[in-house]
């Protein structure tokens, strides 16, 4: 890669409200006995573990990091798991951590505390007869380097952990990978290195393409979280990598960017994949991974909450386990009959449906509708309008929206790819920032909406109602930058658009485009009476992801007209499923 194109920025000792209990750097072997809490709120230890800290391990270029390693006392050889993450190893007794289980309403004694943020817990893995290695990857804490920010030099890094481990005396050879958020993440990229010993892997909902998901979704510069990411974490004694000044200089896709994208027809190891609908950090990348990824062995379950909650819940503990017992210990468990996707259905009134099994997704009974907007009636229909009309709103006006709804008759599921194909023209302006969102309404025409964790209290809603829209679930959204709207012909499909992000063509005075704008994945249901509205925006319909971040200002103006009808008979495809 052209080194010219990566930037960095001094990083800094990690903060108090970032450091736990076992922390610092104080190397050896001990054992904790069953029983042991590193902290009294957290769960006590069921057996006996050997912990080693702060093991030295070093990279093929000369870059020594440091892992700890937990794995049960007494046994010969044993497989063991891998968290890779930035965040310190040490970190899952710090406040930050315990703060997030408050947020969305987990207590701290689901866990030990020995586990990293986001990732596997010693205390039942080790009990089930499994290692946890949770290191300080490059850069990060006291290990050596400069940290980067998910690439390929990752995947290098994570692949020489592995096969080091795979070495160990207490190791089977067998290494796995679990985790979620950047825990997933880096696991697209280390199983396109393909180590040897990597038999499979777990990722538990993370972005697949920093571009298109993190810094510059739909073309749009909006870095609140990336600002976020890389502000408060990647803690250590060098550098770390400066995304928000990579995203300004490089807008456009570049080599950086494709660094950035992992080899997914090189990940062929198993892999159970786990995600959600509601993530708008998490949802497009996750399912774009699964559906590019080569491996043969792979199955998806998605799930109707929040990542977290989802993650450390005992069922879903136990099922991991029975994949990696299949992958990890050779056990036939009989895993493989296992449905290859298990799908969930919403319906937003304390009806959701979970583990449909399928062989696909979407499922083989789905069929892609276009409804069809019309400017004059503000409907959608499932004929194109004969004649022309428009929709319009005014940049920063109240409305600054329109709308299009219709009432479904009978029972109704949405399962699979929403995408939206629109004729556009901006008034005024030589571009536009467009937000599209797939909203429920129920029989009287009342928005739905669902909290994904079990926290609902009032300062959820407070943070929610503008933004954190990974915490509430208001529908399928999607956006584009009008300039931005080349496909790339040889990723797109008929349900998924995909953008190369490679030119820019502005908008003449007058001119008409046509765009595709790829929707959130859904999976919704519609009871007899019930509506559907599709919103088209000038500004984010949703706000910021996480609560706090920055909110994206559009760089609008002018007014934004949508045509509908005859020549520019502008829909919203829909992923309908057979009665």
């Amino acid at each position: 890669m052209s080194t010219d194109q990566r930037m960095f920025v001094p990083s800094h000792p990690l903060p108090a409200d970032r450091t736990g209990t076992l922390t610092a750097f104080d190397p050896g072997t001990r054992t904790l006995e069953a029983g042991y809490r590193v902290a009294p709120q957290f769960r006590a230890l069921p057996v006996d573990i050997v912990f080693e800290k702060d093991v030295p391990v070093v990279l093929r270029d000369g870059v020594t990091i440091h892992v700890d390693v937990f794995r049960p006392a007494g046994m010969d050889k044993v497989p063991v798991i891998v968290a890779w993450s930035p965040y310190g190893k040490g970190q899952g007794t710090s406040a930050s951590v315990m703060g997030v289980f408050g947020l969305v309403g987990l207590g701290n004694d689901i866990v030990s505390g020995l586990e990293k943020f986001e990732g596997p817990d010693p205390a039942y893995w080790c009990e089930q007869g499994y290692a946890i290695c949770n290191p300080d990857i490059r850069g990060v804490v006291d290990s050596d380097g400069d940290s980067v920010l998910w690439d390929r030099q990752e995947g290098r890094d994570c692949h020489d952990l592995i096969e080091w481990l795979a070495e160990q005396e207490w190791c089977s050879g067998k290494v796995g990978m679990s985790g979620t958020s950047y825990l997933a993440v880096s696991q697209w990229f280390t199983a396109a290195e393909q180590p040897p010993h990597l038999a499979a892997i777990n990722p538990w909902e993370g972005v697949s393409d920093v571009y298109r998901d993190l810094v510059m979704r739909g073309g749009m510069p909006d870095i609140g979280f990336a600002s976020t990411l890389q502000n408060n974490s990647f803690w250590g004694k060098n550098e770390k990598e400066d995304i928000l000044a990579e995203a300004e200089r490089y807008p456009l896709m570049t080599e950086l960017w494709q660094n950035k994208i992992p080899e997914f027809d090189r990940i062929n190891v198993p892999a159970y994949v786990v995600a959600s609908y509601s993530n708008t950090l998490h949802t497009a990348g996750t399912f774009r991974a699964w559906r590019r990824m080569a491996s043969e062995q792979k199955w998806l379950r998605i799930h109707n909450g929040q990542e977290w909650p989802d993650y450390y819940d005992e069922n879903n503990v136990e099922d991991l386990r029975r994949f990696f017992d299949r992958f990890l210990k050779d056990e036939d468990n009989q895993w493989e009959k296992t449905p290859h996707v298990r799908y969930s259905l919403l319906d937003l009134e304390g009806g959701d449906q979970v583990n449909v099994g399928a062989e696909a997704f979407p499922p083989a009974d789905v069929t892609s509708t276009k409804y069809y907007l019309d400017g004059r009636s503000r409907a959608l229909t499932t004929v194109a309008p004969a004649p022309e009309a428009s929709a319009m709103y005014a940049v920063g006006a109240n409305p600054d929206m329109a709308s299009f709804v219709t009432r479904f008759d009978q029972e109704t599921v949405l399962v699979g790819y929403p995408k939206a194909h629109l004729w556009v023209e901006a008034r005024g302006s030589d571009d536009m920032d467009v937000f599209v969102l797939v909203q429920k309404l129920d029989a009287f025409g009342t928005p739905l909406q669902q909290f994904t964790v079990p926290n609902q209290s009032a300062m959820i809603h407070d943070l929610t109602e503008r933004g954190g829209s990974i915490l509430r679930y208001k529908g399928s959204d999607g956006r584009l930058r009008v300039s931005l709207r080349n496909l790339d012909g040889t990723e797109s499909t008929p349900d998924n658009p995909v953008h190369s992000f490679d030119r820019i063509e502005k908008l003449a005075p007058g001119q008409i485009v046509d765009i595709e704008i790829d929707l959130l994945p859904i999976g919704l249901v519609f009871h007899p009476g019930e509506q559907i509205r599709f919103i088209v925006s000038g500004r984010s319909l949703l706000g910021p992801m996480m609560p706090g971040t920055r909110e994206y200002v559009p760089a609008n103006s002018g007014q934004h007209v949508i045509h509908t009808g005859g020549n520019h008979a502008s829909y919203l495809q829909l992923p309908i499923k057979a009665h």
